[in-house]
């Protein structure tokens, strides 16, 4: 049983002229995302991405991808004829199965400012090679309840966006100061502060952009300090 407090400063950080990636696990350049992966979590980017750019087409295969949007509207299209505006409160799911190129960039142009603040998850499938796949859903009513709310799973039973692998499931909570959510207990538990702070049992203040990292336990409750928004990956298994 183990409880790591993962702070925002240590996060591996990543920059050219259009885009700042501060990734939880290194994911930008020769890396082992298998290696490095906590349970099945291999990719837990926060990206800022400057106002009219994004990433250019390119492919994935046999990976789940999660995208949370924070700040900003992502504009996203893939080979796939599929095409979407994901803002905050809007979870969006892909499915690379065999193959998929996709496109994303900040839906704001140029001349605006806004930025746009994004957090993408990547997991392994159960099986490789299935038909790709994408899914939007909207979750802000659910947020609103100041509750943990699943919203992209692959469990039996769980809401949100379906995910490609039966093990995992992603949970967010937007806490007003004083509210409290409880970590559920798994196998693998990685807790973010996408924004805001909250005093974590057992571990003490966190604070935007730090992590909890769990094996093995779970049960912790996490109470917010300030306004804040919480992801939580439950995870049943781990790479071998």
């Amino acid at each position: 049983m183990t409880v790591t407090h993962i702070r925002g400063a240590q996060r591996h950080h990543w920059w050219n002229e259009w885009l700042d990636s501060k990734q939880s696990f290194p994911a930008t350049g020769n890396y082992d995302l298998a290696a490095n992966a906590h349970g099945l979590l291999m990719v837990h980017n926060e990206d800022t991405v400057f106002p009219g750019e994004g990433f250019d087409s390119h492919q994935h295969e046999n990976m789940e991808i999660v995208t949370w949007v924070l700040e900003g509207t992502l504009k996203h299209t893939d080979s796939e004829g599929n095409s979407g505006m994901v803002y905050p409160g809007l979870v969006q799911r892909m499915s690379a199965g065999t193959g998929i190129r996709h496109t994303e960039t900040n839906a704001s142009s140029r001349t605006s400012r806004e930025k746009l603040r994004v957090v993408q998850m990547w997991i392994p499938p159960d099986t490789d090679g299935t038909d790709p796949s994408y899914e939007e859903l909207d979750v802000q009513d659910q947020l609103a309840n100041g509750e943990l709310v699943p919203v992209a799973s692959g469990m039996p039973g769980r809401g949100g966006v379906r995910i490609g692998n039966r093990y995992a499931t992603l949970h967010a909570a937007r806490l007003a100061p004083g509210e409290s959510v409880t970590v559920p207990d798994a196998p693998y538990g990685h807790v973010f502060v996408a924004d805001g702070s909250a005093e974590f049992e057992t571990v003490g203040d966190v604070a935007q952009g730090d992590a909890v990292r769990l094996t093995a336990t779970g049960g912790h409750r996490v109470t917010a300090s300030t306004a804040s928004e919480i992801l939580i990956w439950e995870m049943h298994a781990g790479f071998a």
